[in-house]
């Protein structure tokens, strides 16, 4: 018996469905109402009912409707040739066009083979179903779509998982979930013992946490034989999948038909999600990508050239129901000889702390040789990171608070940050910075009101800084009682602060369950911000900027010139910084800044710190002076 197959899903018309009758075929139950025109279907005066196995309810109506739809999906007729092959393979390799119906039926199908075959996790419990998307959107709108078709309730039957919100059930057969979502559930469940198939969708997107995901699933389809792997892909490049990580020859597969419908495409509509209705679609030839250059840790996001691949899967948005155009607004000599063939792979412009910290977790210890799809250049600068916060060793093992700090689904820097902020008695306020630093900007300055926008955003104005203003804002958004009215009349994203708000307690939950303290230090203290500022530092010491006699300010270490942004509410120039982010556009900004104290650095991050390994600068002459200060025993009491 074959363990790895491929199947290649060519646009199709109209497609046919029919249903095996074989015996020992796991047998789809859509495919069973439909494969017999006489099935018992409720009909008005009928006594007769199908019930849906899933919740054991009558079908309703809208399931039949959606099913005439389903049954023009160019996946639809290649149903009893997957579930035959998912019979015979651990490893399954599929590829289809966007908007094909890979997405939404495939899972179903999956589905009724783990139902029907009713294997138990080692616990006693049924298996289900894992789809990973790329991103958060998908998977929700995805899971309600399919919960929809399956005629079941979102969050029963059906359900997503993204990072702060977990929309699934014990009832739950097929999950939606971010890769990086399943990456996290792999360090409490390393075998994925709660899954009877995975199914790692677009996979072409070559996403950091799908590209780690690809060497897990390999190392686990290893020790568990019983695991399905399905790997569904929109483009030709599937076949590196194959080479690389299931040892199939690729293939030459004909090109579907494009220009069948048409979108107006912005890269996350690109293969992510099937838009209805659209006729035209118009590729300006660009996207925003993140891009990380490890050599002055720098991760920003950049306007870049598109791929050919991303070209021609904006093109096949178009037509789907009705001919259709795709307006490019570049020249074929551009497409030709400027655009790469493939997108770049996000794990090779990525910053890696965080997956490095998660391996390490998964108890991966050979990084170097780990199973990568493009071995990262990053890596070495993502261990040297996670040393200096304590997270590794020096023999790059992970240390009790790199395992603790791998829990929070959180940038390294941000979890180190709320652990230590438990020793600096202000884990309630970090935990709220923490919360507002996770989501998009909350405070709005829209075009036709930037002054008033602006005024009202320094009623909330810290002296030190952004991150203390940003706590100043939670707090008027509770004291207000979360009114929708008052975030409008003070320029301010309701989503945006709710979603912290949700954040907020989800972190507060995985604290409480580590058994990290809530608490805060006296408001009346003088040490109540200073505490706060100092926490700060625990986490982003390498984020540090120094002024320059020139009025400029230099990166410690990396001695990268830049400026303040403008968004800042900081009305002077504080003579040391820490930066949340470098922001990369007309000019080097740093962003969210807090004014922080140089004798803080040395204490709080000595290592880093270390003068006999600092580079010769300005900042290193005025560090030097201040240690030799901090010796005196007066000076050393009132830190």
């Amino acid at each position: 018996m074959s363990q790895k197959a491929r199947i290649d899903v060519k646009p199709a018309k109209i497609p046919r469905w029919s249903a095996s009758n074989h015996a020992d075929e796991v047998s789809s139950n859509v495919g069973n109402i439909d494969a017999d025109k006489s099935s018992k279907v409720a009909v008005p005066g009928s006594s007769e009912v199908i019930r849906n196995p899933l919740t054991g309810l009558p079908y309703s109506e809208n399931y039949f409707q959606l099913l005439e739809k389903r049954k023009h999906l160019p996946i639809f007729e290649y149903h009893d040739k997957f579930m035959e092959m998912l019979r015979q393979n651990q490893i399954l390799v599929l590829v289809g066009e966007t908007g094909s119906g890979k997405t939404t039926q495939i899972p179903q199908w999956c589905v009724d083979y783990v139902r029907l075959k009713g294997d138990l996790t080692s616990k006693g419990g049924r298996r289900s179903v894992a789809c990973t998307q790329p991103r958060r959107v998908a998977a929700m709108s995805v899971a309600a779509r399919v919960a929809e078709e399956m005629d079941v309730s979102l969050g029963m039957e059906v359900g997503y998982s993204i990072r702060f919100e977990d929309c699934s059930s014990p009832r739950t057969f097929l999950k939606y979930l971010t890769d990086g979502m399943l990456l996290r559930e792999a360090m409490s469940d390393p075998l994925l013992d709660n899954y009877g198939i995975v199914i790692l969708d677009e996979a072409h997107e070559r996403t950091l946490a799908t590209d780690i995901l690809m060497g897990l699933i390999k190392e686990v389809s290893q020790q568990r034989a019983d695991l399905k792997v399905v790997v569904m892909s929109a483009t030709l490049d599937a076949g590196k999948f194959q080479q690389k990580i299931f040892e199939l020859p690729p293939e030459k597969r004909p090109n579907g038909a494009i220009g069948r419908k048409c979108v107006v495409s912005t890269n996350i509509a690109e293969t992510s999600l099937t838009i209805d209705g659209v006729v035209f679609v118009v590729d300006p030839g660009f996207s925003k990508q993140k891009v990380y250059n490890p050599r002055i840790r720098v991760e920003s996001l950049l306007i870049s050239p598109i791929s050919q691949a991303s070209a021609m899967q904006r093109a096949g948005r178009a037509g789907r129901t009705r001919p259709g155009k795709c307006f490019r607004l570049y020249t074929e000599k551009a497409f030709q000889e400027d655009m790469i063939p493939q997108t770049y792979p996000e794990i090779l412009r990525s910053n890696l702390g965080s997956v490095v910290l998660e391996l390490k977790k998964l108890g991966v210890e050979d990084l170097v040789h780990f199973d990568f799809m493009d071995p990262p250049e990053t890596l070495m600068r993502a261990l040297e990171m996670l040393n200096y916060l304590g997270a590794l060793d020096d023999d790059g093992e992970l240390s009790p608070l790199g395992s603790i700090m791998a829990e929070f689904p959180l940038d390294p820097q941000l979890s180190k940050m709320l652990i230590a902020s438990c020793d600096y008695n202000c884990s309630n306020e970090i935990l709220t910075i923490t919360a507002m630093l996770s989501v998009p900007q909350c405070f709005i300055r829209p075009p036709e009101a930037r002054k008033a926008a602006d005024e009202a955003k320094m009623r909330y104005a810290h002296i030190d800084g952004d991150h203390l203003t940003l706590l100043n804002l939670y707090h008027a958004f509770k004291q207000n009682h979360e009114d929708v009215q008052w975030c409008y009349d003070n320029f301010i994203n309701y989503r945006n602060i709710k979603n912290a708000d949700n954040v907020r307690l989800q972190l507060s939950r995985i604290m409480d369950r580590l058994g990290l303290k809530r608490k805060s230090t006296e408001f009346t203290s003088r040490d109540y911000y200073t505490n706060i500022r100092k926490a700060l530092v625990s986490g982003f010491f390498m984020q540090v900027a120094h002024l320059e006699r020139n009025g400029s300010y230099l990166t410690i270490k990396d001695n990268q010139v830049v400026q303040l942004h403008p968004s800042t509410v900081l009305d002077h120039k504080p003579e040391w910084v820490l930066y949340n982010e470098f922001v990369l556009t007309s000019k080097n900004y740093i962003r969210t800044v807090t004014d922080v104290k140089p004798e803080w650095l040395l204490r709080i991050a000595p290592d880093y710190y270390d003068m006999d390994n600092f580079p010769v600068c300005e900042a290193k002459r005025h560090l030097e002076q201040i240690s030799k200060r901090l010796q005196s025993r007066q000076y050393s009491e009132g830190f």
